[in-house]
């Protein structure tokens, strides 16, 4: 029986990025260093694979440091923590490995900054996501407003005549942020921001990518968690940019094969936190079911890649 033709073009790049890779390794070498069991405080990134396997290698994943032994290692998630939980992790003689991504901890460093020349903070983020969190907790109670929306931008009531500065998440959509920032801008003329966008390199390249194919798609199918923020911001980034529809996967078993069987022309791309071999195990299924033209055309290189901790190396 012949096979339906179909189209798959992959964006590019797509999956992991440099703190990802960052964070993954240090868990690994954590584990050589220390011996099993290493304690990691949430999710290391977003994604089941990548922390399944790091499960089985001795990794040991808590909600928060009172399930971890006092002196025993514990590395931080690539997403960044509060003040609070270093302070903890210290008043508990822990071994703490951080694993913040270097560009979340840049955003830490400015809001500090600025708490400390006593400007009000609009932080643009989603709430209860693990990054914005860990960014709030760099200062104190009421030193900070989260905006999540255009209108919470339009309708924010900062302190009466406070000065005010204004930072990101970094794996926002970069169209939404742009928006928000430019209407502070616009009713906060004197409002502070950081020299260069808090959105990370890779997020904006992995958006740009996906917007660079979606004009002629059917589908576009995104490998990612439901609880990564950058993987579900490349699935809305599809649908603006042309994509006739745009779907969600953690992996091949969570694919809709009944929207690919209806579509001629698909595009593939990850969230920073997919590891490539879930991208290959579609596409091969993919080509398994039907007649496939295959096509990449990378929109920009990255060769960024960050240090591990010293602590690691001491």
């Amino acid at each position: 029986m012949e096979k339906m033709s179909k189209n798959l073009a992959l964006a590019a790049p797509r999956g992991f990025c440099a703190g990802v890779e960052r964070a993954v390794r240090i868990v690994e070498v954590a584990i050589e260093k220390y011996g099993a069991p290493v304690f990691v405080r949430h999710e290391i990134v977003h994604n089941k694979t990548v922390v399944d396997e790091l499960a089985a290698k001795g990794a040991v994943f808590v909600k928060e440091l009172d399930e971890v032994p006092e002196g025993a290692p514990v590395v931080f998630s690539a997403h960044g923590v509060a003040r609070s939980v270093v302070n903890e992790a210290e008043n508990r003689k822990m071994i703490a490995v951080d694993a913040t991504c270097p560009l979340v901890t840049k955003v830490h460093i400015e809001t500090q900054r600025h708490a400390a020349a006593q400007r009000h903070i609009l932080l643009i983020g989603h709430a209860g996501h693990p990054e914005v969190e860990g960014t709030m907790g760099q200062v104190s109670d009421g030193e900070i407003t989260l905006i999540e929306t255009a209108e919470d931008a339009r309708t924010v009531t900062p302190p009466p005549n406070a000065a005010l500065a204004f930072a990101t998440q970094t794996t926002l959509s970069v169209d939404d942020t742009a928006e928000m920032i430019s209407i502070l801008q616009f009713r906060f003329p004197e409002i502070t921001g950081p020299r260069g966008e808090d959105i990370c390199y890779a997020t904006t390249n992995r958006q740009n990518a996906v917007k660079a194919i979606s004009a002629d798609l059917d589908l576009m199918i995104v490998i990612g968690a439901e609880n990564s923020s950058n993987s579900k911001r490349l699935v809305e980034v599809a649908k603006r940019a042309g994509a006739k529809d745009a779907i969600l996967a953690a992996d091949i078993s969570t694919v809709d094969w009944a929207k690919v069987e209806q579509a001629k022309n698909i595009g593939l791309s990850a969230g920073a936190s997919a590891p490539e071999k879930l991208v290959r195990e579609v596409i091969q299924e993919i080509k398994d079911r039907y007649d496939v033209t295959l096509s990449e055309d990378a929109i920009a290189k990255e060769n960024i890649t960050f240090k591990l901790p010293s602590i690691l190396s001491a």
